[in-house]
This record gives structure tokens, C-alpha cells and sequence, in this order.
């Protein structure tokens, strides 16, 4: 294994979460120590390996959680953002290799867009943290007598990469920008419960990934912002007119907009784009 591409492809078919994890904490401490020098070129699968569990259902097929802070409830919304986490593994070595024609070691697009190695970079990290994310997690089901597969899940995240494999800006949009940008708003209130519950261990847990979000989103945005400063198009507009293009439905409200703010999203890109305001 000579390539980062090569890299890619081993995770992507790689069935078993734990094994996919592992190797990609192995294969950034092999990036970052230069034993990995180059990106190379790579068409990945369709969709990932998975194994056998858990069953993949549509978003509206799945069971309702309950809102209580009985274990089941928290095991339920545990399995669900393991499984978040296991997609973004694999959605961050998917755009490392379906984009790898538009690095500058690979002369770019007709159009003289390249992505720096600086690119790369910033999205083998957003790899290895949703692998450290996604063991966490497991970690913490494992502890509560639950596994990842024990539940179903839904399929919506890799529908989102399928709708914009063949756009980079869209998948930029998409998938950090408005997917990962929904985590940012949802996890403080996640983080509060926990902590009512008393469980101070899961809520640390998911201090840890919203920060670590925090700046995968700012990594969509720098990357999202430098292909349209290459194309003289307005960010705004842009991001507005292809989240309408690959995105169902509104975004929801609240807004975590600080969160937001770190990561580089203006209010005036999304607010548009959301739900009406509720009047008192």
C-alpha cells in the first residue's frame, strides 16, 4: 500500500466497524508520519462494506425513541449516532478518493482547480476522528450491554454521498455543511440531558464530538470557499442554490449559531434555507 487512494479503497470494503476503524487510525498515523506520501487516484465502490447488521431501513421505516432517560432510550439514541459516525468514516475516505482526480499531484480539472495536499490533510483527520468517535461510542454500549447492530438504523447519510458523487462543491454542501452542521445544533441538548441524567461519562463523550465537529464543518467551508473563490461565484448564493438542488426539505430549527460561527457558517448562507420562525 503505496497511496492514500489505496488507503481509501481498503476502508470503504472493509465489512467489520471495528476492523474500519482501526484502520484508519493506522493508515493517519501513517499519512502523518510520511509513510504515505502520495494521494494517487482511486474510483470507489458505490457504497461501503457493511456488515450483516444493522438493518438498514428508510428514515420513515425507523422506530420512534423515546424522549425519557430510561436505559433503552439512551441506548437507542447511542446506536443511532454510532451509527452517524461509522457513515462519516466512510464518507470522508469516499471524498478523498472520488474527488482524487482534482489534486494538484494529479494536475487538477480542466478548469486549473487543485486541491492542495493541505485538502488531504484536513479530511484524513475528519476520518479519524469519526473512527475515534464511532469506538467511543461502542465503548460506551458495549458498557450499557448493547452493541453496534443491536438496533436498526436508517440509510439516509450514504444517500447523500450518492446524490453528490459526481459534484465536489455539492458534496461539500451537503455533507459538512448542512449534515455535519445539524450535529453542531442537536448535541447541546443531548449534552444537557446526560448530564440531568447524571451520567457525566456520556456526556463528556459527546462534549468531545462536538468539538471535533466543530471543526470538521469549518474543513467543508474552507474547501467549499475555495472553490468558489476559484470560480468567481458568491458563497452564499452558491451553497444556497445547491442545498435547494441535492437537499429534501428545509433545514431545521434551532440553530447553534456560535457552533456555527466557529466553523465558518454565516448566518445569512442558511437562515434562508430554514424552516419558518414559530410565532409566540
Amino acid at each position: 500500500m503505496t497511496t492514500l487512494c489505496e488507503a481509501a479503497l481498503i476502508v470503504l470494503n472493509t465489512v467489520d466497524a471495528q476492523e474500519k476503524c482501526r484502520l484508519t487510525r493506522d493508515f493517519y498515523v501513517r499519512w502523518q508520519g510520511g509513510e504515505i506520501a502520495k494521494i494517487g487516484l482511486a474510483s470507489p465502490p458505490d457504497r461501503p462494506a457493511r456488515p450483516d447488521k444493522p438493518a438498514l431501513l428508510l428514515p420513515t421505516q425507523m422506530p420512534k425513541r423515546g424522549g425519557g432517560g430510561n436505559a433503552s432510550n439512551k441506548t437507542a439514541l447511542l446506536h443511532a449516532l454510532a451509527h452517524i459516525e461509522l457513515n462519516a468514516v466512510d464518507l470522508a475516505w469516499d471524498i478523498l478518493a472520488r474527488f482524487s482526480p482534482l489534486a494538484q499531484e494529479n494536475g487538477g480539472n480542466e478548469d486549473g482547480f487543485a486541491l492542495p495536499k493541505a485538502f488531504y490533510d484536513d479530511w484524513i483527520k475528519v476520518a479519524e476522528d469519526e473512527a475515534k468517535h464511532h469506538m467511543m461510542i461502542e465503548e460506551r454500549l458495549n458498557a450499557l450491554g448493547a452493541s453496534y447492530g443491536d438496533l436498526p438504523a436508517h440509510d439516509g447519510l450514504w444517500e447523500a454521498s450518492e446524490k453528490t458523487a459526481h459534484d465536489f462543491p455539492a458534496r461539500l454542501a451537503i455533507v459538512p455543511m448542512v449534515l455535519e452542521a445539524r450535529g453542531l445544533d442537536v448535541t447541546p441538548n443531548m449534552i444537557a440531558a446526560m448530564k440531568e441524567q447524571g451520567d457525566g461519562e456520556t456526556a463528556q463523550m459527546l462534549q468531545v464530538i462536538h468539538d471535533d465537529e466543530i471543526t470538521h464543518v469549518r474543513a467543508g467551508t474552507v474547501w467549499f470557499e475555495s472553490w468558489c473563490a476559484h470560480y468567481g461565484l458568491d458563497v452564499e448564493t452558491h451553497f444556497q442554490s445547491l442545498v435547494r438542488a441535492y437537499f429534501s426539505g428545509l433545514l431545521k430549527r434551532p440553530f447553534n449559531h456560535p457552533s456555527r460561527a466557529q466553523a465558518g457558517m454565516i448566518r445569512d448562507w442558511y437562515e434562508p434555507l430554514a424552516e419558518a420562525l414559530k410565532s409566540a
